[in-house]
Order: C-alpha cells, then sequence, then structure tokens
C-alpha cells in the first residue's frame, strides 16, 4: 500500500501532467505593423501607417463629421501568406448601438483564406476583440485577407501564428492602381452583414485589384475637399458613387466641380458614376421619391455633358442596373442595400469596370 505522502507526489505529477496536455501550444506574436503585413485599402498608409482613411494633414480641410466617420478604416484588409493552422488576432474596435447595420459589419472583422470566407469576430463589452481561427487542417502555404470594420476605429495589437509558422507579404493585385471610390453610407457598406461583403469588397475579390473605399454614412455631398484628397490618390479608375445624399440642386452644383478636380490631376483616368438605384419611396409621392426620380434623370444628362464637352473618359452606369424594382428586397430598410443588395451592386456595377479597365467580360454570377 503506498503512504500517504507517496499518493500525494502522484497526484501532484498527474495534475501537473494535466495542466501540461491542457496548456495553450506555443506561439509566435506578430506585432502590429509588420512589413509582412501588407495593408490594402488605405490611400495614404506609406505617408502615414495609421488605421484611418485620412491622413492627419487634411483633417482641418475635412468637414467634422466627415473626419470623424473617416476614422473607420471601411474596406481596409490586412493581408499576407502564411502556412500556419491557427491563426489569431488580437484588436479594439468599438461598442455596438442598437441599429439598422449588423454589428459585425460595424465593429467586426471578417477572414478570408484563399479567398473563401473564414469566419468573423466581435469585441466584447470592453472593445477588445480576441479570435482564434482554423485556417485548416494541412500546414501549407495560404492566403489569408482580414477585413477591418466599416464603422468603428480600430487598433490592431498583434496576429498569432503556430510557432515555426512562415509568414509572408502578400501577392500583388492585378493592378498596382487601385479603385477609388466616394460616395456615401452605401458605399461605406453600412448596412452588409459583415464588412467583407460591401460591394467594393465583392468588386476587389472578382477583379483582384486592391480599393480605397472613401464612403462617408449620409456625408457623401460632394464638397471640393473631397474631390482634392480623391484626387490625390493615383486610381486605375474613379468611382464617384453619391448620389444618395444630397438633393437634386445639391447635386446639380456640386458634381462638375467634383469632376474638374479630378480631371485637374488626372485627365485620362476613367471616371465611372453611378446613378439612383430603385427606392420604395419613388411610389408614395414622398420628399425622398422625388429626390430619387430627379436625380435619375439628372445625373446621366450631367454626365453627358461632360462627355459632349470632350471628355471621352467618363461614364454612367444607370442605378436601375444595380438594383432594380424587382429586386427590391435587397434593401434592408426601403434605402439601403442589404448583403444580397451588395452583391447585386456589385454584380451591375463590374462591367463597366472591366470595360473601362480593359478586361475580360465577367463570368455569371
Amino acid at each position: 500500500m503506498l503512504s500517504a505522502s507517496t499518493l500525494r507526489r502522484c497526484l501532484f505529477i498527474s495534475l501537473l501532467a494535466g495542466s501540461a496536455i491542457a496548456a495553450d501550444p506555443p506561439v509566435q506574436h506578430i506585432k502590429f505593423p509588420d512589413p509582412r503585413i501588407t495593408v490594402s485599402g488605405l490611400g495614404w498608409w506609406k505617408e502615414q501607417p495609421k488605421l484611418q482613411r485620412f491622413p492627419d494633414r487634411l483633417k482641418a480641410e475635412m468637414p467634422s463629421k466627415v473626419w470623424q466617420l473617416s476614422q473607420a478604416p471601411a474596406g481596409v484588409r490586412l493581408r499576407f501568406r502564411t502556412d500556419t493552422i491557427d491563426l489569431g488576432i488580437s484588436a479594439t474596435t468599438g461598442n455596438y448601438k442598437l441599429s439598422y447595420s449588423p454589428p459585425v459589419a460595424l465593429i467586426g472583422v471578417d477572414v478570408y483564406s484563399d479567398g473563401r470566407y473564414l469566419g468573423s469576430a466581435l469585441p466584447d463589452e470592453q472593445k477588445v476583440l480576441e479570435k482564434k481561427f482554423t485556417l485548416g487542417v494541412e500546414r501549407v502555404m495560404r492566403d489569408v485577407e482580414i477585413y477591418l470594420p466599416s464603422g468603428a476605429p480600430t487598433v490592431v495589437k498583434e496576429i498569432t501564428l503556430d510557432e515555426g509558422a512562415k509568414l509572408e507579404a502578400a501577392h500583388a493585385y492585378s493592378n498596382e492602381k487601385p479603385i477609388v471610390y466616394y460616395g456615401s453610407s452605401i458605399t461605406q457598406g453600412a448596412q452588409a452583414s459583415n464588412p467583407g461583403v460591401a460591394f467594393p469588397c465583392f468588386v476587389g475579390r472578382w477583379l483582384n485589384m486592391d480599393f480605397v473605399n472613401l464612403g462617408f454614412s449620409g456625408n457623401g455631398l460632394g464638397e471640393p475637399a473631397l474631390a482634392r484628397a480623391v484626387a490625390e490618390i493615383p486610381a486605375a479608375v474613379y468611382v464617384v458613387d453619391y448620389w444618395a445624399n444630397p438633393p437634386p440642386e445639391v447635386y446639380e452644383k456640386t458634381f462638375p466641380e467634383f469632376i474638374a478636380i479630378i480631371r485637374a490631376k488626372h485627365p485620362e483616368t476613367p471616371i465611372v458614376v453611378t446613378g439612383p438605384y430603385y427606392n420604395p419611396s419613388e411610389v408614395f409621392g414622398s420628399r425622398m421619391g422625388h429626390y430619387q426620380l430627379e436625380k435619375r434623370k439628372l445625373i446621366p444628362r450631367l454626365v453627358e455633358e461632360k462627355q459632349k464637352a470632350g471628355d471621352k473618359n467618363i461614364h454612367y452606369v444607370d442605378g436601375l442596373d444595380l438594383i432594380s424594382p424587382d429586386q427590391a428586397d435587397a434593401l434592408s430598410d426601403a434605402r439601403h442595400a442589404n448583403s444580397y443588395g451588395m452583391f447585386l451592386y456589385a454584380r451591375g456595377l463590374e462591367p463597366m469596370l472591366r470595360k473601362v479597365l480593359n478586361l475580360p467580360a465577367a463570368p455569371l454570377r
């Protein structure tokens, strides 16, 4: 029979063994930023490596609400290649306030592996986001893309990888220049379910192109300061998508100057202008519905005037080719596109972008 002291030693050893089995395996802690983590979607990242959509030097020029909204990294992606099996992310984002916009889109992150959605994460009540994702069962190199929140200032602290796993910079996109979007909450992706399914994200994945999302909820009003900021970014194509916010008379006043400012710096770059998609208010006889109908006539006329004045690389996409009356269930609040609407928006915009970028026609989607 074992003595009491021997039994205690055995129990202690058993507990130690159990602890060793239960302990998490060692990991690599990769502090952010790191040169092996490619930051995409920020026009001024090289000038100022902050996860905000405008550099500090532009703050004085921006409307205060636009500046506030620009602190959320809508459309920003962290991209890299790794052969880790387990991937961790540590960040702080924001608190969720009840709204039509889903929490994952506003304050969460999405992870894609080899171009496919893998999972999402939300922060706790203290705004702390800690999540581990399993990428697969084999140690093979994968392309990882982390979409950051569309509606909350975000600080990424680190990612973690398996001990001994490789970390490499992401492959280059197919075009060295991005698509630059300017617009409203629809552009920002406010009521998509996830940050990775705003319509610019779909287009980016389909075309294998970087993009910069300068959409500002309720504040896409076409001010000259915004046009100057947009024009600072050398783009493959500019998408002018701010039809949703201004009344017709404001759009008619701001549009010519907005385009002129871009053209002064980029005389040959394609510009694609969108018009209003369908909105149920059009059948209510409301002021919003009247605005919709007026802008649907106004915007193509303004584009045509630019074309007749000699601009051969400005193009119009009819909003009814983005979301039609028969697709009204693609709206979440009878106004904003839901995730299905974002897919339709991207699908409707893609053919024009392929045309102006001289890319092959889109496959059926």
